[in-house]
């Protein structure tokens, strides 16, 4: 076992990232590259001379597990003084936000065509993994270079929803193995500021998402191992319910419509016989393509439901509607029949570089809101920019604010992730600004 070191002896180590550690944790933190354990499994950091660092995603695992106790001290450590400073901001009630989805880690890679075609899968697309999609994962951890990532649509989502809102503010339900893929999605997690009760399942492996990135398209392919075991048993443990009863706004992606239907539909009908928002993502075109049924039955339950055009299209595909144009398929998806009449119902469809159109219930407009520009050289990746819009449109929904600002918010923390690696945000933290 390897012994834990302590602060002290990080200091001794480091003496010029660490002059203080005391006062200056959170900004010295932020000059870390990521973790990595060396051929001799012994924790340490490596200076570097990134500009900013995210050590909720920036987590690189090598084969052993005997840094985990390590690296969750260190960065429970690193945040504490971050969290001290930003509970004096203006209150939100506790997990006033909760979050429903499949945890998993996303190993990312830069691939090609070849790759592609090696396991049948196409850019810009999200499937979950077949047989033949296994050998993939170790593939890439063992030919490209990967890089291991907190992820989870959802899980990405709640995460950025806490980079805006007060500490505290979310909480997230999933489930997940007892290994030590786990232990990382702990870790990262718990320095991005947010709360996750997984059901735990011990016979199963953590769910994987293998990303490949070409250029700025992204090809995503799940094997959700534990993820697909959550169950409602779960939900319904009285601590847990307490949390769902607690909270203000629900968001479901839809990814989780493969696991536990009966989850989401006890969130919906909480969300509607108290009047609380009910937010849900439709995540990939399989999802209205292949869960038509499940998905449907939802429906009647939308506060808030968000796509994009590829989305929206599989969606106007699968029901029969007379024209897949966005716009078209946003009034649709408004104007379905509400089981909540005290809030109409607004519906979104994102479209990349294109302007996100918003269509409300009852109205014969569609609003359309213009993208956060961005210079092409600063993309990094846009893997999770719709993840990133979501989070930042939740935080919007559950501080109310009005809606044109409630999109400006999803767009901005968007424009944000895409200049990160994988689905993250830029620390030290930067404060919304309206465009």
């Amino acid at each position: 076992m390897l012994a834990r070191p302590s602060a002290s002896t990080l200091r001794l180590e480091l003496p010029s990232l660490l002059p203080s550690c005391r006062r200056t944790c959170t900004r010295n933190f932020s000059s870390f590259a990521p973790f990595r354990l060396p051929k001799d499994h012994a924790p340490r950091f490596y200076p570097t001379k990134t500009k900013t660092f995210d050590p909720s995603i920036h987590l690189k695992l090598f084969p052993s597990e005997a840094s985990s106790t390590f690296l969750s001290s260190s960065i429970s450590h690193s945040f504490s003084f971050q969290t001290r400073q930003l509970s004096t901001m203006s209150a939100v009630k506790e997990y006033s936000l909760l979050c429903l989805e499949n945890p998993l880690l996303d190993i990312q890679a830069k691939g090609d065509q070849a790759l592609h075609d090696k396991y049948g899968l196409k850019p810009n697309d999200a499937i979950l993994a077949e047989e033949k999609h296994l050998p993939l994962y170790e593939d890439l951890l063992n030919n490209y270079d990967a890089k291991l990532i907190a992820g989870g649509a959802a899980q990405n989502s709640a995460r950025g929803a806490q980079y805006i809102l007060p500490p505290n503010s979310v909480v997230y339900l999933g489930g997940a193995g007892d290994d030590k893929y786990a232990a990382i999605l702990h870790d990262a997690v718990k320095a991005a500021g947010l709360r996750v009760e997984y059901r735990v399942d011990p016979k199963e492996k953590t769910g994987r998402c293998g990303a490949i990135i070409t250029g700025h398209n992204r090809s995503l392919c799940t094997d959700l191992g534990a993820a697909n075991h959550y169950d409602l048993d779960h939900l319904k443990k009285p601590e847990i319910w307490k949390l769902v009863e607690n909270a203000e706004v629900y968001y479901v992606g839809g990814f989780h419509f493969t696991v536990c239907p009966p989850a989401i539909m006890e969130l919906a009908k909480q969300a509607a016989e108290h009047n609380k928002p009910f937010v849900l993502s439709l995540s990939a075109p399989f999802i209205p393509q292949f869960f038509k049924e499940v998905v449907d039955a939802s429906a009647p339950y939308w506060d808030y439901i968000i796509g994009n055009e590829t989305e929206a299209a599989a969606y106007a595909e699968s029901h029969d509607l007379p024209s897949k144009e966005p716009r078209d398929v946003v009034k649709h998806l408004a104007n379905l029949p509400k089981e909540n009449t005290k809030r109409k119902r607004i519906a979104i469809v994102t479209q990349g570089t294109d302007p996100t159109l918003v269509a409300i219930q009852g109205e014969d407009d569609i609003k359309e809101f213009p993208v956060h520009a961005i210079e092409k050289e600063k993309i990094n990746d846009t893997n999770g920019a719709g993840d990133a819009f979501a989070g930042g449109l939740l935080a919007g929904i559950l501080q109310n604010k009005p809606l044109e600002t409630s999109i400006d918010m999803g767009q901005w923390l968007a424009r944000l992730s895409i200049q990160e690696l994988g689905p993250s945000y830029p620390f030290p933290k930067q404060t919304y600004q309206a465009a």
